[in-house]
């Protein structure tokens, strides 16, 4: 499969194994070009040492989500993508149950693309976070 190019969330899904979103659990659960839905059920291992999610958890949910979905945007002959800022306010965190997110494109120019990220709880849909990554596009040497 190549690095760019729109991919659907079973393709999606089966780049994950082996990796830090696979260790997660995350999975894919929809995708089209722009915008991109993951979720992971919590578990004991994602939580902080006082019990609640992780703040890395959550950056690693919404990271990777923006990240598998700036793979469709990228311009014709790009060779990749890199993050280079992220950003993540917490406004609640969750001790059970799912969490998921949605990830959608602010802006997709020849040399950064912008995203953005809003995660909650799957049961309440609570806000636990909102988050804004800045990807910076490769280019062949």
């Amino acid at each position: 499969m190549a690095a760019t190019g729109f991919h659907t969330a079973d393709e999606l899904n089966a780049l994950l194994p082996g990796t830090l979103p696979g260790l997660l659990g995350l999975t894919i659960t929809a995708h089209e070009p722009g915008r991109l839905e993951a979720a992971l059920d919590v578990r004991p291992e994602l939580l902080a040492p006082n019990g609640y999610l992780h703040a890395a958890t959550v950056v690693g949910l919404a990271d990777t989500a923006c990240g598998l979905a700036t793979r469709a945007l990228l311009p014709e002959g790009s060779s990749g993508f890199t993050t280079i800022e992220l950003k993540s306010n917490f406004l609640g965190t969750l001790r059970e149950g799912r969490v998921m997110t949605v990830a959608t494109n602010a802006h997709a120019g020849r040399t950064t693309q912008v995203w953005d990220a809003v995660v909650t709880a799957a049961g309440s849909g609570k806000t636990v976070a909102l988050f804004r990554c800045t990807q910076s596009v490769l280019w062949p040497r």
